[in-house]
């Protein structure tokens, strides 16, 4: 485990590793952000605020969300040592810059569908951060074969593990599945004539099956019915976006409509 970059190489700066890596997502999903906003040709400067909205949602809600996780009050930590000390959570941030971006679309009166602009640079940032989760944090269960990562005595009491056993790379295969999803977001997807904004609901929905997923080999805590709490919120959401999915191909939001013939001349035949 690598907590600062120092620890990572003796010759970089004392900074926290994963605080690091999650601002170079965000630097990196900036420029692909105005990438394609220049390119779908969005000139509306509210955008800005749609930004910040996404930005501080993110940030509150990322903090929140591990919030009284102890029906015990006492257990848990003050809101304000929370929001500046507590766990983050990825799902929750996601959440709050949903909702961040709504309420500044409501305060600053912005009339159309952003969640284009925002799905490659959020998958991309994803991807990013998790490599400083990767890093920093309990990489999984034991993968019970003699593959995947194994953690010396010291590396493993850092993050509540087992030593020497070998572990699932789980934050590995987040940044495998994020890096596939921006490629295909940025390469293929945000080329489809696909209704406007829901390319960002295809990759939440992709997201969630996978989250929900690759919690059985996280190690998380588990809450209830041998279900984490990751996958307590997620078995309330997937429904909501396969209801959302059904919708838009029933309405045709995920195929283009046929481009009308052209109708051909024909000439009046002409009568004696």
């Amino acid at each position: 485990m690598f907590p600062t970059l120092t620890d990572l190489m003796p010759w970089l700066p004392a900074l926290d590793t994963h605080s690091v890596f999650v601002g170079f997502g965000l630097i990196v999903a900036g420029i692909v952000f105005l990438i394609e906003k220049r390119r779908r040709g969005v000139t509306d400067h509210r955008i800005a605020y749609l930004v910040l909205g996404a930005l501080a949602g993110a940030a509150v809600l990322a903090r929140l969300g591990t919030w009284a996780q102890h029906l015990d009050p006492a257990k848990n930590l003050s809101l304000a040592d929370q929001l500046a000390y507590g766990n983050a959570s990825m799902l929750s941030a996601l959440v709050g810059a949903w909702l961040g971006v709504h309420l500044a679309k409501r305060l600053c009166g912005y009339p159309g569908r952003s969640g284009d602009l925002f799905a490659p640079a959020v998958a991309l940032a994803m991807g990013i951060g998790r490599i400083g989760c990767l890093l920093t944090e309990e990489p999984g269960t034991p993968t019970g074969s003699d593959w995947g990562i194994v953690l010396d005595r010291s590396a493993a009491a850092r993050v509540g593990a087992d030593a020497g056993v070998p572990l699932h790379p789980s934050f590995l295969y987040e940044i495998a599945f994020h890096l596939i999803a921006f490629a295909a977001l940025w390469f293929w997807l945000r080329h489809r004539p696909i209704a406007p904004g829901e390319t960002l609901t295809l990759y939440v929905a992709a997201y969630a099956v996978f989250r929900f997923a690759v919690e059985f080999v996280r190690g998380n805590e588990v809450a209830w019915l041998g279900l984490t709490r990751p996958q307590l919120f997620l078995l309330v959401t997937i429904p909501l976006l396969a209801a959302r999915i059904v919708w838009m191909l029933r309405t045709g939001r995920l195929v283009a409509a046929a481009p009308a013939r052209p109708e051909r001349n024909v000439p009046h035949e002409q009568h004696a």
